[in-house]
């Protein structure tokens, strides 16, 4: 069981050459239950990835702290798995390489590497491009194995900072399935940052809004759709009507943010 609280969370920047520090996140608390499956929305520049980065533990807070399963999040773990919009993959390493990266510096024997790795290659749709270096596939390939290798390390919580930003429209709706339906089968605790709002209602069984900087979470929606979740369903009145509430609190945000701007 994966719990995860955000406990009132804040991160202020030093200034650039003796500038004023820049405060990305006000004090910020959130609770993550097992098998959630939040994704945070926000004007740009609101502290989005800098909120998934402490959680992941490469970003220290200012204030407050992350607590998984009880115990404080000080650093990176094993216990989470992070897929990054970059194509993040070791560039010499194959994809089978790749994916079992993790399990190798863990000192696991090589039969169990290769038997998680092929069970993660064919639920990434990632068969017969085991022996590829990473400039030989497309991005979608790319983000295909960046999540296999994330989730091969069997972490409790899964974080994802736009993912399929760089994509096509049509390689990022397929992802998008592909991920809800690992997500569905395994049942991960996830947190997904995303600019897209038909993305965070698709994907999310809560979707939380950030105020424009210095964000915070100021809302917190319960998307109530059936799983499993076909593309259709974005055509839905259901859908319609979370699309448009949650457009207009991003709309009033970025508004906040142009006026704040210099």
């Amino acid at each position: 069981m994966s719990k995860v609280a955000i406990e009132g969370v804040s991160r202020i920047f030093p200034g650039v050459q003796g500038g004023a520090p820049t405060q990305a996140l006000q004090p910020t608390s959130l609770a993550i239950e097992d098998n959630d499956f939040i994704t945070i929305l926000g004007p740009s520049g609101c502290g989005k990835s800098t909120l998934l980065r402490i959680v992941a533990g490469l970003d220290q807070p200012t204030t407050g702290r992350v607590v998984l399963d009880g115990q404080p999040v000080s650093r990176p773990g094993s216990d989470r798995g992070m897929v990054f919009q970059s194509y993040t993959l070791f560039p010499w390493l194959s994809v089978r390489d790749n994916i079992c990266f993790g399990l190798r510096e863990k000192g696991m024997p090589e039969a169990r590497q290769k038997e998680i790795a092929d069970y993660f290659i064919a639920k990434t749709g990632l068969e017969g491009f085991e022996r590829h270096f990473p400039k030989m596939l497309s991005g979608g390939m790319q983000q295909r194995t960046a999540l296999a290798r994330a989730l091969a390390n069997d972490p409790t919580m899964l974080l994802l900072d736009e993912p399929f930003g760089a994509l096509d429209n049509q390689t990022r709706a397929l992802m998008q399935e592909l991920l809800l339906g690992i997500w569905e089968a395994d049942r991960k605790t996830v947190l997904f940052v995303t600019h897209d709002i038909d993305e965070a209602i698709f994907m999310a069984n809560r979707v939380a809004v950030m105020t424009a900087r210095p964000g915070r979470i100021k809302t917190l929606l319960e998307i109530d759709l059936p799983h499993p979740r076909h593309y259709t369903m974005k055509t839905s009145p259901e859908f319609s009507n979370y699309k448009a509430q949650l457009t207009e609190d991003i709309r009033t945000e970025s508004i906040k943010a142009a006026r704040m701007a210099p």
